[in-house]
């Protein structure tokens, strides 16, 4: 054993001296290479299509999209959802010639993918393919986007999932608060602000999604993105023979409507009782991409509340422990106002406390200058997130191709690293002082105001509370008169009669019904299930399992509770209503109507029968 010390310590005494660095701060990294754009081959097709092609062959696969000049800015005021559900059905909907499970399988059976989508202001249809099933995948995008079906029984699934969005909108406070957040400063009266309701899903029709697809899907109005393991001469050429023959024209798609409503500052209150925390957003409207202070502002941000060094994390969280999280973001869009926003959650107890450190911190970015060790902190972490959108040719050829979408220079990216690399720490104060009014901000709280501990009011404005229920469709029943509503009788008797008999549906006395869906991936793509239990005459329990936990509603037919993953309570009365219309579609009774007082049994001119009643529900039945 001694032997073998003496041997570690005469090796130890001959090695050379190392110096090694102490601490995080003593280490020492090269500066961030250029971002290195490759060379992207632009066409444009006899048809008008321009087409993008970026070669590379590090693996066997081939990748592209088609950028589509629509989006749900488009959608009218009466149909809000309308280019959401044509970007869901596009692709579910299949073509006229496959279904879209026809589709689904072919695409499996050869690793594919094509998926589509439609948002705010941009369409997409995307996919994916091994190299030596490139030609098959590509005449499954071609046939998307010229010959899709929008079958009827698709389009009913897509509404069905939107109302299933729609009825869970109010469930994460963090949901409530972006939604609400944008809605305030956008304004509810515009296509930025506002947001899709039952009646505005249930008024879109099969028909509405054919002339939104006509009017904005033609090949002048799409750019083609290719890139991966191909040749290039032979791409050109495979999709100028693959298009060939879609040769539809529209008149040029009009500019996205301008951001022009003014927004209203205050202190704005949801009060959600199923919490013990607190969500806030403190902000204003943001600015463009182009904005010549762009740059200085997103720096500014990042100092504010860009991470672990930011102001607000060090004072809100860590010194102050109010805030489990709090950041910062000066929001930019290529063609329309951002949002500035600071977002946080904290302790409802300390809910106004955690308001006015972050409103303080706002200020002071106005009335002095930032330390150099900020300044060259922010503008590294600024300079660097933008290298992660250049790391791969597929993030490369769409963010060139989404400049070129939106009208910005080629060399955007360089102009934009080189002001960023220009700003000073005059600039951030000059840009806070310009931009930044914290009189003038709008401030958001979604949490229990029975659990603050100071009032929201000592912020020294009013507090205006904010009303999320989410209105049911009011369903206007039919005309009716004597002979339709015996014709409706008649049917109704005799629909009784195929179901077993009048006096075998009244001897059901409790019905359990179990439902799974998977949602679509435009719309999460969550597993569902659903069990509901009823009893005559009035008791309802609804189970629905979800990925993060169940829900529970349950009603005696005059009150009932809800219980979430985040707690229980009373039935709320839009919950409440929600029960009352299950009830009423209760297939047993609603066979039964004819002996259920108030009821209005109608058949329609389309041979449908229509069951009302005084409170203004309705069911078609067909």
């Amino acid at each position: 054993m001694n032997r073998v010390w003496l041997c570690l310590c005469l090796c130890a005494a001959t090695l050379p001296a190392q110096t090694y660095a102490q601490t995080y701060k003593d280490l020492k990294y090269p500066p961030m290479g250029a971002i290195k754009i490759p060379e992207v081959t632009q066409v444009t097709l006899p048809n008008g299509m321009r087409v993008y092609l970026l070669e590379n062959h590090t693996i066997p696969l081939v990748r592209g999209l088609a950028l589509v000049r629509t989006g749900n800015l488009f959608d009218p005021a009466d149909k809000i959802g309308l280019a959401t559900m044509t970007g869901m059905v596009l692709r579910t909907g299949g073509t006229t010639s496959k279904t879209g499970d026809q589709l689904d399988e072919q695409l499996e059976n050869v690793a594919a993918s094509v998926e589509t989508n439609i948002g705010e202001s941009l369409g997409t249809v995307s996919f994916s393919a091994l190299t030596g099933n490139t030609a098959e995948v590509l005449s499954v995008v071609k046939d998307i986007l010229m010959n899709p079906a929008f079958r009827e029984e698709k389009v009913q699934l897509a509404k069905t999932e939107l109302r299933s969005g729609i009825a869970r909108r109010n469930d994460d406070a963090q949901g409530i608060a972006t939604r609400e957040f944008a809605s305030l400063l956008y304004g509810k009266d515009n296509s930025y602000g506002w947001d899709m309701e039952y009646a505005t899903v249930d008024r879109i029709q099969r028909a509405d999604l054919l002339d939104f697809y006509r009017r904005y899907f033609f090949p002048a109005n799409i750019m083609f993105a290719v890139q991966g393991d191909f040749s290039t001469a032979d791409m050109k050429a495979q999709l100028e023979a693959l298009f060939a023959d879609w040769k539809v024209t529209q008149p040029a798609v009009p500019p996205f409507p301008p951001v022009t409503t003014k927004s209203t500052p205050g202190t704005y209150l949801v009060t959600k009782t199923d919490v013990t925390q607190t969500t806030f957003y403190l902000g204003q409207r943001g600015g463009m991409l182009s904005d010549k202070d762009y740059p200085a502002l997103e720096v500014m941000a990042d100092i504010l509340g860009g991470g672990f060094q930011s102001r607000l994390f060090r004072r809100v969280r860590t010194q102050l422990g109010y805030a489990y999280g709090i950041s910062a973001n000066w929001g930019a869009n290529y063609d329309h106002p951002g949002l500035f926003t600071v977002e946080g959650s904290t302790k409802s107890v300390s809910t106004t406390e955690a308001i006015q450190a972050a409103s303080e911190e706002i200020a002071k970015l106005r009335t002095g200058e930032v330390t150099p060790a900020e300044l060259d902190l922010a503008k590294n972490t600024v300079l660097n997130s933008w290298a992660f959108r250049f790391d791969t040719p597929a993030k490369t050829l769409n963010r060139l191709l989404t400049y070129e979408y939106f009208g910005y220079p080629k060399d955007f990216i360089y102009r934009y690293q080189k002001a960023i690399d220009s700003v000073t720490r005059a600039d951030i104060t000059r840009v806070a002082k310009q931009y930044l009014d914290p009189q003038q901000l709008t401030i958001l709280a979604v949490g229990n105001p029975k659990d603050f501990g100071a009032k929201l009011d000592s912020l020294g404005r009013p507090v205006l509370p904010l009303d999320i229920t989410i209105p049911e469709p009011k369903a206007e029943a039919s005309a009716a008169t004597a002979e339709s509503r015996e014709a409706g009788r008649k049917l109704l008797l005799n629909l009784q009669s195929k179901a077993g008999g009048a006096e075998k549906l009244a001897a059901i006395k409790d019905l359990r019904e179990q439902v799974s869906v998977q949602l679509s991936p435009q719309a999460g793509g969550l597993k569902i299930k659903q069990t509901q239990m009823w009893m005559t005459p009035a008791y309802l329990r609804q189970e629905v399992q979800m990925p993060f936990g169940a829900m529970i509603m349950y009603s005696n037919g005059a009150g009932g509770f809800l219980s979430t993953p985040r707690g229980s309570g009373p039935i709320p009365p839009a919950q409440q209503q929600q029960i009352r219309d299950e009830l009423f579609r209760m297939y047993p009774t609603l066979l039964l109507s004819d002996r259920v007082p108030g009821r209005v049994i109608n058949q329609l001119p389309d041979g449908s029968l229509e069951v009302s009643d005084a409170e203004g529900s309705s069911v078609h039945l067909t």
